[in-house]
């Protein structure tokens, strides 16, 4: 039987998992089995400018933990696992995404976003969403429309009153 010192380090490894879950808007589990070194360094690197970590636990202790918060991903708990723990939604989806693209060998198997699971359709919407610029830059290029339409419209007022008085 294991000692009272492993068991409790196994607990602290638990509550760690469960924390990291808990405190998180997006969770990705992966697998990396076939990357090098440097490629893992410089994923994890790409994810720390956003706030994001990449985590590596014994896939007994992450099934643990998700049985703790009544989370089933078991069907994935199998072979070499990381897990991305990110503090916003989309960057971290968005970095580890076009990572995949670019090394086949890293692959996304689910995920939890928001304290949902998510399959891996889920995962790819949510990468396609564009940056915040995107959007706002979108919006903007809606919003001209109507104010581009409206200052047409006063002008064709403009002239039309211009036309009645003469």
């Amino acid at each position: 039987m294991a000692s009272e010192k492993i068991l409790n380090d196994k607990k602290v490894i638990v509550s760690e998992i469960i924390d990291n879950i808990k405190n998180s808007e997006s969770v990705i589990l992966f697998q990396y089995q076939g990357l090098t070194v440097a490629e893992m360094t410089e994923l994890r690197n790409k994810l720390n400018e956003v706030g994001s970590s990449v985590k590596i636990y014994k896939n007994t202790l992450l099934k643990r933990a998700l049985d703790e918060l009544k989370i089933n991903m078991d069907e994935f708990l199998m072979g070499p696992n990381a897990l991305l723990v990110g503090k916003t939604l989309l960057e971290p989806i968005k970095i580890i995404s076009e990572y995949a693209k670019d090394h086949d060998k890293l692959s996304i198997r689910v995920g939890i976003i928001s304290g949902d699971v998510a399959s891996l359709d889920t995962i790819k919407e949510y990468a396609s969403i564009p940056s915040r610029e995107g959007l706002l830059t979108m919006l903007a290029g809606g919003m001209i429309q109507y104010v581009k339409d409206l200052s047409i419209s006063l002008n064709l007022y403009a002239e039309q009153l211009e036309g009645k008085e003469n």
